[in-house]
């Protein structure tokens, strides 16, 4: 299973980690579903409307995932009372087993002996409070939704930084990965670099709205035609000493940005709380740096597991296996000469 922690030093000189690193921690328990964050999102980023606001069949939502004309994503889910339960249950296995990337850990109390090694989902060997051993058990309700806000992570090992090649992916002094879209060819490579599937190339073209829409202002024309796009994390807004727009929209404080570190404390102090009365369902997705992107910009609480909410399990950064595949070709390549030698050598004895 692939793990970075055997030369962090390298990995972070090369993806130009800086020292005043921001991210995202956002709280889906909290979260209300008003899409406050994509309107704000859209609006300071003149990103371009995706569909003709009409809801999808299947739930509460009209641009039904990120992509190039979509940076901030609200999922609606419904559960019933026997999907609640079972969260519940995993939830608390997860707890049983020390994983503080989804259980709720003690800060800096490591014990390395026990490794599990799972990086998705957590450092394994950190272990839990004494005070959600035996939390108590709310009553379940009938039913629910979890809403969630999804967004580009801005991985620390970036997939789509590392296959970009025109360098039009670059990583700024805030540990964040933008795209420059004046440099971008188009050609897609980040797209499949991503695993996530959050880069998308934006379509070209003008969006326009239905016919029997009279209201003329949906009509617009596209920006970066053909170019990939993804969250700035509102580059230009941070340089100022502004925080990204959907963080300074959402009415819950659901969506909150700072320092990285701070972001992962205050994770990890939340998701302890929430063991605490008895939401054993609560679990922290990219909250641990060892995991196989080397940790990502936007720490989640979920109430359940991350493919409930569309997000990958075990995310790995696709190049992490480029330094054993050039070593094999190479192994091969001296095989065919040496073979090729041989071959040689022995024509010419006879």
């Amino acid at each position: 299973m692939f793990d970075f922690k055997e030369k962090p030093g390298q990995l972070i000189e090369a993806h130009g980690q800086g020292t005043q690193r921001k991210g995202f921690f956002t709280d889906t328990s909290i979260c209300i579903g008003c899409k406050a964050c994509e309107v704000a999102c859209k609006e300071w980023n003149e990103v371009p409307m995706d569909g003709n606001l009409e809801l999808l069949e299947s739930s509460y939502d009209n641009s039904g995932g990120l992509g190039a004309n979509t940076w901030r994503h609200v999922a609606f889910i419904e559960q019933d009372q026997e999907q609640i339960e079972k969260a519940r249950d995993s939830g608390k296995k997860l707890v049983s087993l020390g994983m503080p990337s989804i259980g709720a850990p003690e800060k800096q109390e490591q014990d390395t002996s026990k490794n599990i090694g799972m990086p998705a989902f957590g450092s394994p060997g950190v272990r839990i409070k004494d005070k959600v051993d035996n939390p108590p058990n709310p009553d379940t309700p009938e039913f629910r939704w979890l809403m969630s806000s999804d967004v580009c992570k801005h991985c620390t090992y970036a997939g789509c930084l590392d296959v970009c090649p025109t360098g039009a992916l670059y990583r700024t002094e805030f540990g964040t990965v933008v795209v420059q879209d004046d440099i971008c060819n188009g050609c897609g490579t980040c797209v499949a670099g991503c695993p996530f599937g959050v880069i998308e190339r934006r379509d070209s073209g003008t969006i326009h709205t239905k016919p029997d829409r009279v209201d003329s202002r949906y009509a617009m024309d596209v920006k970066h035609e053909g170019t990939a796009n993804k969250c700035t994390l509102c580059y230009d807004r941070l340089v100022d000493g502004q925080q990204p727009a959907c963080a300074q929209t959402c009415p819950t404080t659901s969506i909150k940005f700072g320092d990285q570190s701070e972001m992962r404390d205050s994770a990890i102090e939340r998701v302890t709380t929430m063991h605490a009365q008895g939401n054993t369902e609560a679990r922290l997705y990219g909250a641990n740096p060892n995991d196989g992107v080397g940790g990502i910009g936007s720490v989640f609480l979920l109430l359940d597991e991350p493919e409930v909410y569309g997000l990958p399990p075990d995310p790995q950064v696709p190049t992490k296996d480029l330094p054993a595949m050039y070593k094999k070709v190479g192994i091969a390549a001296a095989g065919m000469l040496a073979a090729a030698a041989t071959a040689f050598v022995g024509a010419r004895k006879k």
